[in-house]
């Protein structure tokens, strides 16, 4: 079989820009052209091995990044957008997508938004009230959507953030990370305490006062320490970080702000070389990572899909949380699967029966469409609201990755991998998934003809063709 060729311009020119150096320069260092370097930045010709080999060697580049990262979700995001009705008669082959995401990102990012901004023009039509109240907003994004985009395209990494976390928990030593932060917030001169009619957290800036609800797990009582830990010691780290970001909101700006205190206290409370060393030693057992590092199923599930570090990567998960009506609350991707980003996930996906099994793993071998297989874990994550009569929050969540990691993974144990009958099919939308006699169809294939048949009724009313 022929070896596929890599064109990675794209990448090649984000490379050289990072690092602040001229083509002639660039092409130096990697011992080719200067004209052989701009065939290839322009994909005019494939990334060689010799320019490959001096990546590694002189820059220390990760070379796995040319062929995977921000191309594939960009295909993906892209197939999503493109299986909207408005497209039925005008989407273009896949080929012609992947060659977009490859040479055109930018162009790509920029359909996807004027896309997003139909959607959500679209659904403010179809409801009066937000039509009426929400007049200057029509051709931006959400703030919500905005930020989350930020980080799938961030690979769900935030490096800076990620380190400074490490460095602070390196302090912790025999005490642990929760006395560590207890003593950090004291020293700051503010006092912490614990109240049964408080929110899950509550800053008083002017009286200095953290108070913390006591109905809250201890988990979430440490995580929501170091949360306040990244807004107060952090916050110069934060807003730099934020200044790149470049959101188009204020809105947007301050969700992602939240969401980097977030990263901050889970990289904290689970600091990468320890918490990948550990995770690697139980082969990524979810239970004995929580009770080491005193987080939650949740919490430990959404690290293990953050643990991307150039220099030191994990396993590539995908972590998922869907709601009691199957919409995704939370999503990002390593691998190659990438989820929805308007309505629920596939039905057939074992992370919607985790409500039915409360308290229990779920298991669950799948392959998408495209022939690639994956191992895939299911919870329930149900949240008591502290008191009788306080509402439950519940949820479910899902970590997964390719089935060629099963090795790593204790809970690949006698699966039998190799068998492909043991594999479910499921999809990611049911307007791009090609299965033709899936019995949870909900509405049909986008590239595919349909045959009606007033006189014969299968598992669907039509036959893909």
């Amino acid at each position: 079989m022929a070896t596929q060729k890599l064109y990675a311009g794209a990448k090649l020119r984000e490379t050289r820009t990072r690092l602040g150096l001229t083509q002639k320069e660039f092409a130096s260092k990697l011992g080719v052209s200067l004209p052989y370097l701009n065939q290839m930045e322009n994909n005019n010709r494939p990334v060689s091995t010799t320019v490959v080999l001096s990546l590694a060697q002189e820059f220390g580049f990760d070379v796995t990044e040319l062929s995977t990262g921000d191309s594939e979700r960009l295909v993906s995001d892209m197939r999503e957008a493109m299986a909207d009705p408005v497209f039925a008669d005008a989407a273009p082959p896949l080929a012609d997508l992947r060659l977009t995401a490859s040479n055109a990102p930018a162009l790509a990012r920029a359909f996807l938004d004027l896309h997003r901004a139909y959607r959500q023009t679209h659904e403010r039509l179809a409801s009066l009230d937000e039509a009426l109240g929400r007049e200057d907003s029509r051709t931006q994004p959400s703030p919500w959507d905005e930020v989350r985009d930020f980080f799938h395209y961030c690979d769900n990494y935030i490096d800076a953030v990620d380190r400074a976390a490490e460095h602070f928990a390196q302090g912790a030593g025999e005490a642990g990370i929760r006395q560590h932060a207890l003593h950090t917030l004291r020293a700051a001169g503010i006092s912490v305490q614990l109240a049964e009619t408080a929110p899950t957290r509550h800053f008083d800036r002017d009286k200095r006062t953290l108070t913390i609800s006591s109905h809250a797990s201890p988990q979430t009582q440490t995580f929501q320490l170091l949360l306040q830990i990244a807004l107060l010691h952090q916050d110069k780290l934060l807003e730099a970080t934020l200044d790149l970001a470049r959101f188009q909101s204020e809105e947007a700006r301050a969700i992602a702000k939240i969401g980097l205190a977030n990263y901050f206290a889970g990289a904290a409370q689970m600091p990468y070389g320890r918490f990948l060393k550990a995770a690697q030693d139980t082969r990524h057992d979810l239970e004995l990572l929580a009770h080491r590092f005193g987080a939650s199923i949740e919490q430990v599930a959404h690290r293990l899909s953050t643990l991307q570090r150039p220099s030191s990567k994990g396993i590539p998960f995908f972590f998922v949380r869907v709601d009691q009506a199957g919409t995704i609350t939370k999503r990002h991707s390593a691998t190659r699967l990438q989820f929805a980003r308007f309505g629920g996930a596939c039905p057939l996906w074992n992370v919607h029966q985790a409500f039915e099994t409360p308290g229990r793993f779920l298991r669950q071998l799948a392959e998408t469409p495209d022939g690639v297989r994956y191992i895939s874990l299911a919870r329930d994550v149900s949240k008591p609201g502290g008191s009788f009569g306080a509402p439950v929050r519940r949820f479910a969540i899902s970590l997964g990755c390719e089935v060629r990691h099963a090795a790593d993974l204790v809970y690949a144990d006698d699966l039998d991998v190799s068998n492909p009958r043991a594999y479910e099919p499921i999809g990611i939308s049911c307007r791009i998934c090609e299965r033709k006699q899936c019995h949870q169809r909900s509405v049909p294939p986008l590239e595919r003809r349909l045959t009606i048949d007033t006189d014969e009724r299968g598992v669907l009313p039509y036959r893909v063709d």
